[in-house]
């Protein structure tokens, strides 16, 4: 386990090292540390802008080359947001290290969690949440899977997709409480009142009469989500949904 002293210092040292690499156009602090809210659990988030003209793909490269000699990277993946490629890597201690790479143009805030540290930094468009529309579709979809999995007798099937059925539900309260959808992040700040009525959508065990409670459970509270959003259409996806969860 990495100590915040550690993140503290590998944090810095990535910074002096992007000072000092005449590629790196800027850099920012990202995530929970442009925001003072780091706790003992928090990660590394750097955004770099690279220089115009630079091959951003070879500064990629290079930086993971030196994640992996100088900082004990185990692994990495990859995420691409647009004009922005982040590079995860975990450490052997433990510690992820988020490093965003884009070129100049595209270097700037698109949360509030964006400090910059150098350089300068565009004015971009804030990065926008999924639309309570999408999140709908993609519930019916979860529930439409979930009935065939409970009937095909596929347990493990039905419980993934029975927790996103309940997770789209989730993601339409936290965008009516004005927290993020996004991975669950908003969901410890929703009212307590709204996260207990949710508890009787959790999957307890795989067997297939539990399995079909949660499913109903959830079921009934995407339904209460769509009528805040649009009563009509909550109004038409109310009886399909409860033919399909055996209501």
């Amino acid at each position: 386990m990495f100590s915040p002293e550690e993140r503290d210092w590998l944090r810095q040292t990535l910074l002096s090292t992007a000072r000092h690499d005449d590629r790196i156009s800027g850099a920012a602090l990202t995530g929970s540390a442009a925001l003072d809210r780091e706790d003992t659990w928090s990660d590394i988030d750097l955004a770099f802008g690279v220089t115009e003209g630079i091959d951003v793909s070879q500064v990629i490269a290079d930086w993971t080359l030196l994640m992996y000699e100088n900082h004990d990277a185990v692994h990495h993946m990859d995420m691409a947001s647009g004009a922005v490629l982040y590079r995860v890597f975990l450490l052997a201690n433990t510690l992820q290290v988020d490093l965003a790479f884009s070129s100049a143009i595209s270097f700037g805030a698109i949360a509030p969690s964006f400090r910059l540290v150098f350089g300068t930094a565009q004015e971009l468009p804030a990065a926008s949440w999924p639309s309570s529309n999408e999140l709908i579709g993609v519930g019916w979809l979860y529930a439409l899977h979930a009935r065939s999995s409970i009937a095909r007798e596929r347990v493990w099937q039905a419980e993934y997709m029975i927790s996103g059925f309940r997770y789209q539900a989730l993601a339409l309260a936290c965008i009516r409480h004005g927290v993020s959808p996004n991975q669950g992040r908003g969901i410890d700040k929703l009212p307590s009142t709204i996260t207990t009525a949710f508890v009787g959508a959790l999957v307890r065990s795989l067997d297939v009469t539990e399995l079909k409670r949660a499913f109903q459970a959830s079921g009934e509270a995407i339904i209460t989500e769509i009528n805040f959003v649009d009563v009509d259409l909550a109004n038409r996806l109310a009886k399909p949904l409860r033919e399909l969860t055996g209501v």
